[in-house]
């Protein structure tokens, strides 16, 4: 069910969700080490037209402040506050020009933080919090200009009367904090469940509007619409492909036509307060599967309920690929597409001619969440609390001339969000129908 606007407010992270973070990943850093993570830097896209702001992942997670500009410092044991945000102070004239800021007040007040400095300051302030711990964890090489202000700290501690002691290791911060990432809360899985309803709402309406003659844009149009009504912004840049485009994998031109007799491939999400949703369907324009696409799609979808089956605590990531690489190379051989049988096929990989992907991923702050698939060289188990997509699928290109005429072109991909739990795993997004028989009988009440 998809919350009322004025019901999105019950559904955000708590400061003392936040703190608990940042406490948790302090306790694993070291009382010796300090922690520093910067905000998002706003990006233009052209002259001086910005994109949208969009605040970076692992600062969100840390300190859930909307704004750029801004250094979070963790510095555990530190008598005056562990916490400590270095932000821009609150400036009529600016806010003139880009509304109302926030602040170091409330930063402290509204957002939890033990400490805060105004940003112009942290050249002059941060060296010396830094001084004498043993640590620095933090995302060096990720952006020139935060790097650039790092060095400039350690060599302004080194300045320091009687010379400052300088972290001896700079140690990757994601090491940490992205396992702890990695493991949704509660409040995290509310905010992914209301983000997957309103995913499933706008698949729903894209498939509503989806006819022949109409182009692929009017229905990422409907999509956006749709995610925007509810208060979310898109996830990523929606695939909407007909026909043979559905072969391209990350289609994105989204201009094309829609013709009489193809499938469309929809492949969106929506995020809400940094959370992400990811579906895909792909449906018959003309309200039918033909006997190929039908054929074809119910392999896809029996791939993707054994490899859903697998989503379960202590199964290895990689058992539902697996298990949907062993049906789809079934379902390829016994409708000739693959010669001999499906053990040959895996053995050889001749399947990934039809299927060159895996078969889903991390799902979270990021569409492409953070987290390690293998630990010790061996398939990461799942536990409960971690989040997946299950999207195996099969593309045959248009002008594969190792197969009949009549499977080319079709690409066929069902994807659904997984989250693993004590008991098994619940499919967030399982409001969205992809049996072949529920599509079609939507499209014929349209």
């Amino acid at each position: 069910m998809i919350p009322a606007a004025a019901d999105l407010a019950g559904l955000a992270i708590t400061t003392d969700e936040f703190a608990r973070r940042r406490r948790q990943l302090m306790r694993m850093a070291g009382t010796d080490a300090v922690v520093l993570v910067a905000a998002a830097p706003e990006r233009m896209r052209n002259a001086d037209a910005a994109w949208p702001y969009r605040q970076d992942s692992d600062f969100h997670y840390l300190a859930g402040f909307p704004e750029s500009d801004a250094v979070l410092a963790l510095l555990p044991g530190r008598q005056h506050g562990e916490a400590v945000l270095f932000c821009r102070e609150r400036d009529p004239e600016h806010e003139r020009w880009h509304g109302r800021g926030i602040g170091t007040e409330q930063a402290v007040s509204a957002y939890g933080m033990d400490d805060a400095f105004p940003i112009e300051d942290i050249d002059d302030i941060l060296p010396g919090m830094i001084e004498g711990r043993a640590r620095m964890y933090c995302h060096f090489g990720h952006e020139p200009g935060f790097d650039a202000q790092l060095l400039g700290w350690m060599r302004r501690l080194r300045q320091l009367r009687g010379g400052g002691v300088v972290p001896k290791e700079f140690v990757a911060l994601g090491h940490l904090l992205h396992d702890l990432r990695l493991f949704k809360s509660r409040a995290e899985l509310k905010l992914m469940r209301a983000s997957a309803a309103i995913a499933v709402e706008a698949q729903l309406a894209a498939l509503r509007l989806a006819r022949p003659g109409r182009h692929e844009y009017e229905i990422e149009a409907e999509l956006l619409g749709v995610i925007r009504r509810h208060g979310a912004v898109p996830a990523f840049a929606p695939t909407v492909a007909g026909g043979a485009n559905a072969c391209v994998m990350h289609y994105q031109s989204n201009r094309a036509s829609l013709r009489e007799g193809e499938l469309l491939l929809i492949d969106a999400g929506a995020e809400l307060d940094c959370y992400a949703s990811d579906i895909s369907r792909t449906f018959p324009l003309s309200g039918r599967y033909s006997r190929e696409q039908r054929a074809l799609y119910e392999v896809v979808l029996a791939a993707q309920l054994a490899a859903i089956d697998e989503v379960r605590p202590g199964r290895p990531f990689d058992a539902s690929h697996n298990a949907a690489v062993r049906v789809l190379a079934e379902g390829l051989c016994e409708l000739g597409l693959l010669g001999g049988d499906a053990d040959a096929a895996i053995a050889a990989g001749s399947y990934r001619r039809f299927f060159a992907a895996k078969t889903g991923h991390w799902l979270g702050l990021d569409v492409h969440d953070v987290g390690d698939y293998r630990i010790d060289g061996e398939s990461r188990l799942l536990e409960p609390g971690m989040v997946l997509t299950v999207e195996p699928g099969l593309y045959i290109a248009a002008d594969d001339r190792s197969v009949q005429e009549r499977w080319r072109g079709i690409g066929i991909r069902i994807e659904d969000d997984v989250v693993v739990t004590r008991e098994g795993h619940e499919v967030l997004t399982a409001a969205m129908p992809k049996e072949a028989g529920q599509i079609e009988a939507l499209l014929a009440a349209r």
